[in-house]
């Protein structure tokens, strides 16, 4: 029963080092950013993900007058 412990625990610690090796024996290890935002492909396309979309959409809010409202909601005026 310990020995399948101690086994068991050794392969567990040789997992997490293959799978974070890039970040813990690297110089400037660090996580990769997968993050939308983060692909320059994505960006050269315009694409963004939503928080970086209702960030945007936040900073210049449109005053609306009444006009403005009276005409898209009838599409007249």
């Amino acid at each position: 029963m310990l020995a399948a412990f101690i086994i068991s625990a050794i392969l567990l610690i040789f997992g997490v080092l293959i799978l974070g090796f890039r970040i813990f024996f690297t110089r400037h290890g660090e996580f990769p950013n997968i993050h939308i935002g983060g692909s320059q492909a994505l960006k050269s396309k315009g694409v963004a993900c939503a928080t970086t979309q209702d960030r945007e959409a936040r900073r210049a809010p449109k005053r609306y007058t009444n006009a403005d409202m009276i005409k898209e909601i009838t599409g007249k005026l």
